[in-house]
């Protein structure tokens, strides 16, 4: 456990807390960009230890979250039939259709599996050639590279009946929808590091130098977050917009090459529509040409639909950093992780679950 421990070292972070203090002297917003981060922050209490000048705002930072409501239902509709063997992370069953979610179509007898990898969707579908098997590939450019191993292998392996309903996500063109709403008020960001790993952080500089905010690439533990936070604020404080890099022991400035060339390979970027939030332009990623066989949506010929999200969740606003989960109505009351109205409720990384487990009272 020292590996761990050495990065919630309670001395240690006290100790940034003070610096953070010392070198503020103006009230800041920061929006860290990243689920694992956000329950690090409501769980160790960080966000309590800074300086009341400082507010922490959440964002889009759950892959899960803001996966659109009509993509729940092509995969409802997807798992539904018999010939289909549907795969997917555990998180994703209990996300809320129009209707109901992927659960309710295991628990109706659909043969709905949780896999750790898409690699493992390929090996089912190779052992079990008279089936269908559809992979739900939802995630940033942190799982995408996987998702993109899968269909490639699948490919070099003339592997048919092997598919992927895709749902990624691009961070920075969000981190950009964000900072051009009316309604921003973030002055700062600390970046996803594991999305960093992979692409790297060279990506974020126009961004930084084009709206004036800085941007710290950041890690996921107490310390990590304490010191994004402190690097943020100084750069806020001596007017200075760049992207600093905090994870230097996992993440360099030009990311993993031979994975964002597979990722070249085999994805393209396209417009997305983000849940709570609306269409993105050029922030999702779907099959290429050379890939196309492999895409559930055209091999089971579903078409474009448009579904009306809960009016009753504000899961959009809390995605954009504009409210906390605690100020929805309906939080800890009408929606429960057992009962919920949004994903934010029910994702592993999304800020309602954190709210709801560590700050309920």
């Amino acid at each position: 456990m020292r590996f761990i421990d050495e990065y919630r070292d309670a001395q240690s972070a006290q100790h940034y807390a003070r610096q953070i203090a010392q070198v503020t002297r103006k009230p800041w917003t920061i929006m860290e960009v990243c689920g694992g981060q956000t329950h690090a922050i409501i769980k160790f209490g960080i966000d309590e230890l800074l300086p009341k000048e400082i507010t922490l705002v959440h964002g889009p930072g759950c892959p899960v979250c803001v996966t659109p409501v009509e993509l729940i239902d092509k995969a409802i509709e997807i798992a539904s039939r018999p010939e289909v063997i549907f795969c997917s992370f555990g998180d994703m069953l209990r996300v809320p259709g129009s209707e109901k979610d992927l659960l309710s179509v295991k628990a109706q007898g659909g043969d709905v599996r949780i896999v750790y990898s898409p690699l493992d969707a390929l090996k089912i579908a190779k052992e079990n050639s008279d089936q269908e098997v559809v992979f739900f590939a939802v995630g940033f450019e942190t799982t995408a590279p996987a998702n993109a191993m899968a269909v490639h292998q699948a490919y070099l392996q003339n592997v048919k009946n092997f598919a992927l309903l895709v749902s990624h996500v691009l961070v920075p063109p969000a981190m950009e929808a964000i900072l051009s709403s009316p309604q921003n008020r973030v002055q700062g960001f600390l970046a996803a590091g594991h999305v960093c790993t992979v692409m790297g952080y060279s990506e974020y500089e126009p961004i930084a130098k084009r709206y004036r905010v800085p941007i710290v690439v950041t890690g996921f533990e107490p310390l990590d977050i304490l010191q994004g936070v402190y690097m943020c604020i100084k750069q806020l404080e001596e007017a200075r917009y760049e992207v600093e890099n905090q994870y230097t022991r996992s993440v360099r400035r030009d990311g993993n090459r031979p994975a964002q060339q597979l990722l070249r390979e085999v994805f393209c970027v396209l417009p997305r529509r983000w849940r709570g939030i609306g269409q993105i332009s050029g922030s999702g990623l779907g099959l290429t040409k050379k890939y196309k066989e492999f895409d559930a949506e055209q091999k089971f010929g579903l078409t474009e639909r448009s579904v009306e999200e809960s009016s009753e969740c504000i899961a959009g606003l809390v995605l954009q950093g504009v409210k906390r989960p605690n100020e929805c109505p309906a939080f800890g009351t009408r929606c429960t992780p057992e009962r919920p109205l949004g994903a934010p409720m029910v994702s592993s990384e999304g800020a309602c679950a954190a709210y709801y487990r560590y700050r309920k009272k």
